[in-house]
């Protein structure tokens, strides 16, 4: 059973970058990095179904890029240049 837990301050259709920075719910960059892991994880499904070692390496390089892509996205590019 699991339990919910109530902040009762509520999130104000706010979320936050790392870094702190807190962002509307729909704002591009949360968008963007949304589609990024979606693609990420569409990437990691069809090299679960591939037997082809050189194209599950070359979708292995791509995820890891998309990784990298999606974590500069979800920081707030003013304090990642501190």
């Amino acid at each position: 059973m699991s339990m919910k837990i109530y902040t009762k301050t509520g999130d104000a259709g706010l979320t936050s970058l790392i870094g702190g920075t807190k962002v509307v719910k729909s704002h591009l960059r949360i968008e963007s990095y949304g589609t990024v892991d979606e693609l990420n994880s569409y990437i990691g499904w069809v090299r679960d179904l591939l037997t082809d070692s050189q194209v599950c390496d070359i979708l292995s390089e791509i995820q890891d890029r998309l990784f990298t892509i999606g974590s500069s996205l979800a920081c707030d590019p003013e304090k990642s240049r501190q």
